[in-house]
């Protein structure tokens, strides 16, 4: 598979700059397909060339295909909130349905699509796995709902149009690169920064961001078309990562454990105010109503049939934390 063109979306976010550098790193020449306006931090190195075009635009990714062995869909809308919720489904679907479009115009041989574990449904009786998938009606919040729409049409697609297209469900990725940041990005710098004096309990499963580039590269190899394999880590309660962010920050742990119901109108004012501001809130009545489930997942399968595995969470966590130092997000 080396030496062999591979198109990679979304090259400027957290997610897939981590894939594209990982299959560079193998040996593909890698291309990478990016909006005229998005930020240009990841790009200043990047290991390819550069296509420009929007992922909606069905035209413009079968230009950027032309050639390609492989295409990776790594692009998404990734907000938890938004001021036109309805904005982020119609990007997640419109970019899904116009790249595997293109994927079948332009004849590439295998698709990895970047999905999420947003699509499982939470199981309370344990880590939940890949036999979970939830409906629309059944995810949380927009982000949610818009991803299981998408993964939705992938299987359509595969079922009904034969689209050569593995799956992918990353969980939660840390690590260097997160330049917007991320939700999660966003916790582990306001921790870090002691803007956190308390917490809402939940858990998180949290991996490597590499190591989810490195599962990307396994589920091109070996991944079953049409199968779905969950890119996790480690579950973790939010306290614990709390604690752990203090410990290798030699910060204070937050000690107060706040209940859900109360922050409610809070979380609805946060809202308003950056609907004035334009600014993205930190608590969102969306993220209250997650923080209500750990969001506790099972590597298991990927690991059984990739060969798939993940470092220490710990570890993420300090190169989430040298890299956001490094950015200047950080003292």
């Amino acid at each position: 598979m080396a030496a062999d063109l591979v198109l990679v979306t979304g090259v400027s976010g957290f997610v897939g700059a981590a894939v594209a550098r990982t299959l560079a790193a193998e040996g593909f020449a890698v291309r990478g397909l990016v909006r005229a306006a998005s930020p240009r931090a990841n790009l200043a190195d990047f290991p390819g060339d550069l296509a420009e075009g929007d992922a909606r635009d069905e035209a413009a990714v079968a230009q950027a295909a032309a050639g390609a062995r492989y295409l990776f869909h790594v692009a998404a809308d990734y907000r938890i909130w938004a001021p036109d919720p309805d904005e982020i489904a119609r990007n997640n679907v419109a970019m899904t349905g116009a790249v595997m479009n293109a994927a079948l115009a332009t004849g590439v041989e295998r698709v990895v699509y970047t999905s999420s574990v947003a699509t499982l449904k939470p199981d309370t009786a344990g880590p939940a796995d890949e036999t979970r998938g939830a409906e629309p009606d059944e995810a949380v919040g927009v982000y949610k709902r818009s991803k299981v729409l998408a993964e939705r049409l992938v299987e359509r697609m595969v079922a009904e149009r034969g689209l050569p297209a593995v799956i992918v469900n990353p969980s939660t990725p840390i690590g260097p690169r997160d330049v917007k940041p991320t939700p999660t990005g966003r916790i582990i710098v306001e921790a870090a920064s002691g803007r956190m004096p308390a917490y809402v309990e939940s858990g998180l499963n949290l991996v490597h961001v590499d190591d989810v580039a490195a599962g990307h590269l396994l589920a091109l190899r070996k991944g079953g078309i049409g199968e779905r394999y969950i890119l996790g880590g480690q579950d973790v309660p939010l306290g614990q990562i709390l604690g752990e962010i203090a410990r290798q920050t030699d910060g204070r742990p937050p000690l107060t454990r706040l209940p859900r119901a109360p922050l409610f109108p809070l979380a609805w004012a946060n809202e308003q105010l950056a609907r004035l501001s334009g600014r993205e809130p930190f608590l969102t009545i969306d993220s209250l109503r997650m923080a209500a489930h750990h969001m506790y997942f099972s590597s298991g399968k990927a690991e059984r049939e990739l060969g798939y595995t993940a470092r220490p969470w710990p570890e993420a966590i300090a190169d989430a934390l040298a890299w956001f130092r490094s950015a200047g997000m950080i003292g």
